[in-house]
C-alpha cells in the first residue's frame, strides 16, 4: 500500500461507499452527487496504490485491501469524533483562558473592578490581561479580545461599541491654585505622543501653536504627571473623575474624544467563554462611562 496520506474527506466517502455498497447510496448519505463519489474513490485508490472495491453488477464490494482499510478508517473516524466532541465541549463549557489586551489607563482603572465581578460570576474562566499600546493581532490569536479606543476599528473584527470616552482639562489642585487667572494657552501642558495621533491632532486643533512641555506615550503616565503638578493635561473623564487629587479646569469640544470598543475575531465570537466576557463587560463598561460625561448617541 502506498505510504502517501489520504485526506479525511476522501476517507469519509470511502466509509459511505463501504457501508452503502453503492455509489448512489453513498451519494445520498453524503448529500453529494454520484460523480463526486466516483471521483473521490478513484482518487483515493490512486493515492493509496490499491484497489479498494470490486465493481460488481449490483454494487461495490470491498477487496481484501479494502477490508483492511475499513478497519483502520473506522478507528480514525472514532478518533475524529472524539476530537470534535472534546473541542466542542471546551467551547461550550464556561471554562478555559481568555486573553484581553487593553491600553494601560483602561487596564489600570476601568477593568479591575469589572474583572473582579466577572470572576465571581465565572470562576472557571481564567483571564490573561496584556497591557500596552501595541495593537495585538486578533487574527493570529495574539489576543482573544481587544478593548480599543478608536473611531474606526478594523473591518476584519467584530464587536460592540461600549460608549464614548470623553476628555476634559485637568490639573493638580496646587497647580491650579497657583495659576488662577492664566489663559489655557499660557499654561504648562502635558501632552501625548507615540500611538496617540488622534488625540494629539485634536489637542493641536484646540490650542494651535501650543507645545506641551512634557510628553508621554502613556495616558496613565500623563495622569500621574498631572497629579504631580507638572501642568494641565487633556484626560479622559472616566479616569480623571475618579481622582480626588485632580481638578477639572475646562471642558473640551465634543469632538475631543474617541469611541471605546470591545472587539474579537469573527471566528471566536461564538466561543462560549469569549461570548461570556463580551456580554458581561460591554454593559459594565458602558455604565462606567455613562457616569463620566459620556454621550452614547
Amino acid at each position: 500500500m502506498n505510504a502517501q496520506l489520504a485526506n479525511w474527506d476522501d476517507l469519509r466517502v470511502f466509509l459511505a461507499v463501504a457501508r452503502a455498497g453503492s455509489l448512489s447510496g453513498a451519494a445520498r448519505s453524503l448529500g453529494v452527487n454520484h460523480s463526486t463519489v466516483f471521483r473521490r474513490i478513484a482518487g483515493l485508490e490512486e493515492t493509496l496504490g490499491v484497489r479498494l472495491f470490486e465493481r460488481l453488477p449490483n454494487g461495490y464490494a470491498l477487496t481484501p485491501a479494502g477490508e483492511e482499510t475499513l478497519g483502520i478508517v473506522e478507528c480514525i473516524e472514532d478518533d475524529v469524533a472524539t476530537l470534535n466532541r472534546t473541542v466542542t465541549g471546551q467551547d461550550l463549557r464556561l471554562s478555559g483562558s481568555v486573553r484581553i489586551t487593553a491600553v494601560d489607563m483602561l487596564a489600570f482603572w476601568l477593568l479591575p473592578d469589572h474583572l473582579a465581578r466577572f470572576r465571581e460570576a465565572y470562576p472557571h474562566i481564567e483571564i490573561s490581561l496584556a497591557v500596552g499600546n501595541e495593537a495585538l493581532d486578533l487574527s493570529r490569536r495574539e489576543t482573544d479580545i481587544a478593548l480599543r479606543i478608536s473611531d474606526a476599528p478594523p473591518e476584519t473584527l467584530v464587536g460592540r461599541r461600549v460608549g464614548r470616552l470623553d476628555f476634559a482639562v485637568y490639573g493638580a489642585p496646587d497647580y491650579c491654585a497657583s495659576h488662577p487667572d492664566t489663559e489655557l494657552a499660557q499654561h504648562t501642558w502635558i501632552g501625548l505622543d507615540g500611538g496617540h495621533a488622534p488625540l494629539t491632532r485634536q489637542f493641536e486643533n484646540f490650542l494651535p501653536g501650543v507645545r506641551p512641555a512634557i510628553r508621554s506615550n502613556s495616558v496613565a503616565c500623563t495622569v500621574r504627571l498631572a497629579k504631580a503638578g507638572l501642568g494641565l493635561a487633556a484626560l479622559p473623564c472616566a479616569i480623571a473623575e475618579q481622582k480626588p487629587d485632580l481638578v477639572r479646569v475646562a471642558e473640551l469640544p465634543e469632538s475631543f474624544g474617541l469611541d471605546l470598543w470591545l472587539l474579537t475575531h469573527e471566528d471566536l465570537r461564538h466561543t462560549a467563554r469569549i461570548r461570556a466576557v463580551l456580554d458581561f463587560m460591554s454593559p459594565s463598561l458602558a455604565e462606567s462611562l455613562k457616569g463620566r460625561r459620556v454621550s452614547d448617541t
